[in-house]
């Protein structure tokens, strides 16, 4: 009766009206295919088949795995016997050398250099740091990430070159020895063997012959040359700079380890002194730097970083003669229209000037004022809300109105930053503003907005933006732009000024206090009283007097590199800013050709050794250069380069430094380092917070290993969201995953069992190749987290076969699985009959044409609302839609009995009947 009265009904409708043309209400429907495009990141494919977009794009909380994974739940298949198989693979991987780095060239017998014709693909992570906790879990994120794609890119023909290192020198191995007693040199090397055996035990594909760490003497040999190239060049020079030391540690600190005056760590006193450092003049590389960022695959962000780092900055330099001083006061402003504003100038309080031009009523609040400001970092000075400040009794000539202008200090005006000067204009800039205000100093409006109308602008605050010129003479009238040209030409005509270009960037410190770290290769003469016999004396004797001419530096050989540290019992640093290694006296001190020598102390930063470690790896046991010209034509430049966010300024910008001026003096033939840049995200610990062992939030590697295997933790991973987002990690969550692998092993045991019996039906084939293609397009993308979801559906499917699984999908499936989850991928490979490991075999290739549905499903609106779904040829006309439409007794419930006014069909999409 219900087909019957539905084909009346279907006649009485095809009687009375056709669709409208294209039009109408639009519905878009999911017709449960894999999405292609790049909007299917965000999307979860789930363990049951259904598609759900996460709720967050910046943290994946505890239900991302959990609903993926729970329709696996209701029948836990058969467990995979991951320690027996993951330790098979990694011992096969071992003894047959899988990973092994391939020569680029070779050498025919007649001397013909015949070069590799596949395309090359240099994967590298971040240098670790061998802490002595070891790995937690968020640190192998990073490491999988690339190793996926390493074993991808071996697998799709790529010469992949994939090492690991340790960037082993550093404050926390010395410090821990100075608490123990232990020299660095053992704890350093117990815990790169605990850091190797955790990634050894992950599966990750490193080709381990190519390890290095800057700790090896052989390493430091050529971190050491790269040093005395620098200082030849003229980039590396000494400098009396104004630092923080700290007597109690013993070291400089970065103005970020020093919060109100006190170390960060310990809380001990700091202090503000002139210490003599050596510096690398990274400032003339300036442009290069922000000019080589032109054409990298880097994160947006972390461009921008970089560029604000350099900070270029185009203004106008203009010089304040000082009061009845040949002396001048030089600022720099990116604002000189607003010069006829300036009504006082400020120095920082270590500026050379402040003791000559105090006047001597002022000298004691003066130097009362530096002494107090002397102990604060620059970071700690220019982050104060509070705005500080003393009158100085002096005076500067403004060079166009030839008025006096008051100097006077102040913290939040930097010594090491631009001139150490500003000239102040309160009304049109707000620091100034607040300064003027406190003070009671003169606030002039030069600048008034351009708009009509705008005129009544409120004086409560300082205007900033651009606009016109006012109360400026001969400038009247001009707006910013204009007048910025007109008075910097002014400022040149009368020799008082003109245009410039300064960088926030400054020169790098590169001098440490401290032990464990690179000795630099330098020396200085020894003089002695005169009259005194060189000979007859000894400058290691407490008692003989002598001087260390360290303004007459001498580069050691090249040829006695490298320069050892010295065997020390006690690595504390004391109070000395020379650092321990003065103690050391029968190091530092040495004769030559019958003259005294002393080396220099101090050692280099823990940035050194990860300036240049991409280098190496390409040539780790050459002993007669840092690397050949050959391999960096080979190899260079690193094709994805995976690390922390973190990370994102200082070692890019001091890598990319060092790289460019080995491109300069052509040892490289590639102008930049790093082509493609990823950061990882911060995997946070259960509790939200950023793992830490003060907050007890870590979780251990080897616990999760220890209980599902490292292919579970590297498939929860890689599935708990993108890569670059930050996630909490969850390790009752690791069990969805756990269970996702036992069914794909069960499913290729199946296969195995069938042989070559089962053929692919239809339905199978283009799941197949819609997963392969999915797969693929994800990897490449590195969308990761929705490879694995497709893997998921396709191995539900499977497992939907029973005894039916196809060979062929299994073998597909086991290499597609196989970047993720080696140890896995290699097991099921085996098991269906393959002698050699898959690690070289060609990646899956899937069919375009059957990618595409020849049916679509469509919802069925009656009135507007859904009543319910059909599937119908993709090319099906409306009355074929209707006839499926009336089949499904829903909707045909709505339409009984009722007359059809309206039809609204947009093939493909929606089927809308207005039924009354």
């Amino acid at each position: 009766m219900r087909l019957l009265a539905a084909t009346m009904l279907l006649a009485r409708i095809a009687a009375g009206f056709r669709s409208p043309a294209a039009g109408g209400a639009r519905h878009r429907a999911a017709f449960g295919v894999l999405p292609s495009s790049a909007a299917a990141r965000n999307i979860r494919a789930d363990d049951d088949g259904i598609r759900r977009p996460f709720a967050n794009s910046r943290l994946y909380m505890s239900e991302t795995v959990q609903e993926a994974t729970e329709s696996a739940a209701e029948a836990p298949p058969a467990g995979y016997p991951f320690a027996s198989v993951e330790s098979k693979w990694q011992a096969y991987w071992k003894e047959h050398k899988t990973f092994a780095t391939p020569e680029r060239r070779t050498v025919q017998p007649d001397g013909t250099v015949v070069k590799s014709e596949k395309k090359k693909k240099y994967v590298l992570d971040m240098f670790p740091y061998p802490s002595g906790a070891g790995l937690h879990v968020g640190h192998p994120e990073g490491y999988t990430a690339s190793d996926v794609m390493a074993r991808y890119w071996r697998m799709t023909s790529h010469d992949v070159l994939h090492p690991i290192g340790w960037d082993s020198f550093g404050l926390p191995a010395e410090q821990f020895a100075i608490n123990t007693g232990t020299h660095p040199e053992l704890t350093t090397g117990k815990n790169i063997a605990n850091f190797k055996r955790q990634l050894q035990m992950l599966g990750f594909s490193y080709d381990w012959e190519k390890e290095v760490a800057t700790t090896d003497v052989d390493y430091v040999k050529w971190t050491q040359w790269i040093f005395l190239q620098l200082y030849k060049r003229g980039l590396a020079s000494q400098s009396e700079v104004s630092v923080n030391w700290c007597p109690a540690l013993g070291t400089v600190l970065a103005n970020e380890e020093v919060i109100n005056g006190l170390s960060e760590r310990g809380d001990h006193p700091v202090e503000r002194l002139p210490l003599r450092q050596w510096v690398l003049k990274i400032t003339e590389y300036a442009d290069r730097l922000e000019q080589g960022l032109d054409g990298l695959d880097w994160p947006s962000g972390t461009m921008t970083a970089q560029e604000q780092w350099i900070g270029k900055s185009t203004g106008t330099e203009i010089d304040f003669q000082v009061e009845g001083m040949e002396d001048k006061v030089t600022v720099f402003t990116t604002r000189a229209d607003t010069l006829f504003g300036v009504t006082y100038v400020t120095l920082a309080p270590e500026h050379p000037l402040v003791s000559k031009i105090t006047a001597p009523e002022q000298k004691e609040e003066v130097d009362s004022y530096v002494a107090t400001t002397s102990s604060r970092s620059d970071l700690d000075r220019t982050s104060a809300k509070e705005k500080t400040g003393v009158f100085t009794g002096g005076y500067a000539i403004h060079p166009l109105t030839n008025e006096k202008v008051p100097i006077w200090i102040g913290d939040y005006v930097l010594g090491s930053y631009g001139t150490g000067a500003v000239m102040a204009v309160p009304a049109h800039d707000e620091r100034d503003f607040e300064f003027a205000t406190k003070f009671g100093l003169e606030v002039k409006w030069v600048v008034e907005p351009a708009k009509k109308g705008d005129e009544d602008m409120s004086k409560g605050e300082a205007f900033t933006d651009p606009g016109v010129s006012v109360n400026s003479g001969e400038f009247d009238g001009m707006k910013t732009n204009k007048a910025k040209k007109a008075i910097t030409a002014k400022l040149a005509e009368l020799s008082s000024g003109g245009p410039k270009i300064t960088y926030k960037l400054r020169d790098w410190v590169f001098s440490r206090q401290r032990y464990w770290g690179e000795p630099i290769p330098i020396y200085f003469p020894v003089e002695f009283p005169e009259g005194v016999d060189a000979a007859a004396v000894d400058p290691k004797d407490d008692a003989c007097e002598h001087t260390i001419r360290f303004d007459k530096p001498i580069p050691v050989d090249e040829a006695d590199l490298p320069l050892e540290l010295p065997e020390m019992e006690d690595f504390s640093p004391g109070d000395d800013p020379a650092g321990c290694l003065a103690r050391a006296k029968d190091w530092r001190y040495f004769q030559k050709d019958g003259q005294w020598f002393a080396r220099e102390t101090n050692t280099m930063p823990q940035w050194a050794g990860s300036c240049w470690y991409y280098f190496r790896f390409l040539d780790p046991k050459n002993s007669e250069a840092a690397f050949a010209p050959e391999l960096d034509e080979d190899w260079m430049p690193v094709d994805l380069y995976v690390g922390g966010a973190e990370h994102a300024v200082l070692h890019l910008l001091y890598a990319r430094f060092w790289h460019q001026v080995l491109y300069d003096l052509g040892y490289t033939k590639h102008p930049e380092p790093f082509q493609k840049l990823v950061h990882q995200g911060m995997i946070l610990g259960m509790d939200g917070e950023k793992m830490s062992k003060s907050r007890g939030n870590v979780v251990n590697p080897d616990d999760v290993v220890d209980v599902h295997g490292a292919d579970a933790l590297r498939l929860y991973e890689m599935f708990m969201g993108p890569l670059e987002a930050v996630k909490p990690w969850q390790t009752s969550q690791v069990s969805g995953v756990v269970r996702f692998q036992n069914k794909l092993f069960n499913t290729v045991q199946s296969a195995v069992q069938n042989g070559d019996s089962v053929e692919m039906d239809e339905e199978t084939t283009k799941i197949l190749h819609k997963t392969m293609k999915k797969v693929t397009e994800d990897i490449e993308s590195m969308s990761f987290n929705t490879a694995i979801s497709s893997m998921m559906v396709l191995t539900n499917h499977l497992t939907s076969l029973k005894d039916q699984v196809p060979r062929e999908a299994a073998e597909k499936l086991a290499l597609m699985v196989s970047p993720f989850a080696p140890h896995l991928g290699e097991e099921c490979w085996s098991l269906l009959g393959h002698d050699e490991s898959l690690a070289y075999h060609p990646w899956v290739e899937y069919d375009e044409a059957l990618c595409v549905d020849n049916t679509v499903k469509m919802g069925v609106q009656v009135n507007g609302k859904k009543r319910g779904e059909i599937e119908i040829p993709k090319d099906a006309d409306q009355d074929g839609a209707m006839a499926e439409a009336m089949k499904v007794q829903s909707v045909f419930n709505q339409v009984d009995g009722k007359d059809v006014k309206k039809i609204i069909f947009v093939p493909g999409r929606i089927l809308n009947i207005v039924a009354k």
